[in-house]
């Protein structure tokens, strides 16, 4: 499931005669992080592409963390790797960071300066200067709705607020890639909704890496998934390919109205469905859960036997799983093959 990295398609050399992808803005090779005998990391391989959000998921001790820190330059790896947007983070970090804004768990903000105030320092602390310093702090109080508090101290905004704030940080020197760490930890839904859409408008402009636990927000937000357990990569894809994964293609619910042996019949009767349940609802109707042959769509085929039998077909759909289904899935199935 790991997005293929390719031949060499779309290689380039650059300025420094170093061999590099212009598709990707992450590259991470057999990257591995030890404290003492402990992984925080085991041989990290995936990369991202320029211009997609892609959601980091994994539980409390994954390694999220510190494979941010390590993208960030901010912590050296034990062995492997990274590269963000054709830059090695190991011994070439000032360019590195000045493509990347970093906004943490915990957004260290300086509470008692002032919105505008701040963004100004934090631009001048990554080289933007001058007129163009003033541009970026305009540009960027607009995009994330700040520019009616742009006068406030930052200690007296909401928390929703605040969070607008470190995402303007993030983005005042026009980074090519934005790395959030929880970014709609303790908001509120209005809130949430608000920082959602901020995130989304960045695609194609920026490329974001968005850890969280909140893993409806990724299904909303993300085009594609890495899960991460124990240091390890799970899995890389989309979440509409992690969901055939795990189902095989889906399982196909029909509420029908027709005599349940007739269906029963059916349905040991079509090669394509490998299962069925039959539960009884109000009325005539029975709910048909059927699971495919191989993935195979059977909708089309229900609709088809429906109108052939005059039977009453009143809801049909795929039995869709959650990216939370999903990632129990995964991490119980990787738990399961260590303890074997």
């Amino acid at each position: 499931m790991n997005l293929p990295d390719g031949g060499r398609d779309g290689l380039v050399e650059d300025e420094r005669g170093v061999e590099s992808s212009d598709s990707w803005m992450i590259e991470v090779q057999d990257l591995t992080k030890r404290y003492s005998r402990h992984k925080a990391i085991d041989g990290l391989c995936f990369k991202v592409g320029r211009g997609e959000i892609v959601g980091f998921l994994g539980p409390n001790g994954a390694g999220k963390s510190t494979t941010m820190r390590i993208l960030s330059s901010f912590m050296p790896a034990t062995s492997g790797t990274a590269r963000v947007a054709g830059f090695d983070v190991f011994h070439e970090p000032d360019e590195v960071r000045r493509r990347i804004g970093y906004m943490p768990e915990n957004n260290p903000l300086h509470t008692d300066m002032r919105v505008r105030e701040y963004l100004k320092f934090r631009a001048r602390l990554k080289g933007v200067m001058g007129a163009r310093a003033r541009d970026r702090v305009d540009v960027v109080l607009s995009q994330c709705g700040l520019e009616e508090v742009s006068g406030k101290l930052i200690g007296q905004l909401s928390k929703g607020y605040r969070q607008r704030v470190g995402l303007a940080d993030a983005l005042v020197h026009e980074p090519d890639l934005i790395i959030l760490d929880e970014p709609t930890i303790g908001l509120d839904p209005n809130q949430i909704r608000s920082v959602r859409q901020l995130i989304k408008d960045l695609s194609g402009k920026h490329t974001v890496l968005l850890s969280t636990h909140i893993l409806p927000e990724v299904e909303m937000t993300c085009g594609r998934v890495l899960i991460l357990n124990q240091g390890k990569i799970l899995a890389s894809d989309t979440t509409q390919n992690l969901q055939r994964m795990v189902s095989g293609g889906g399982h196909v619910v029909a509420e029908i109205a027709a005599p349940e042996p007739e269906l029963r019949a059916c349905w040991e009767g079509s090669p394509e469905v490998l299962e069925f349940n039959l539960s009884p609802m109000d009325g005539d109707y029975i709910r048909c859960a059927l699971t495919p042959q191989d993935g195979v769509d059977l909708r089309p085929m229900v609709f088809d036997l429906a109108v052939r039998h005059k039977w009453k077909l009143r809801d049909l759909g795929r039995n869709r799983h959650s990216l939370e289904d999903i990632f129990v899935h995964l991490t119980h199935a990787s738990r399961e093959e260590e303890e074997g």
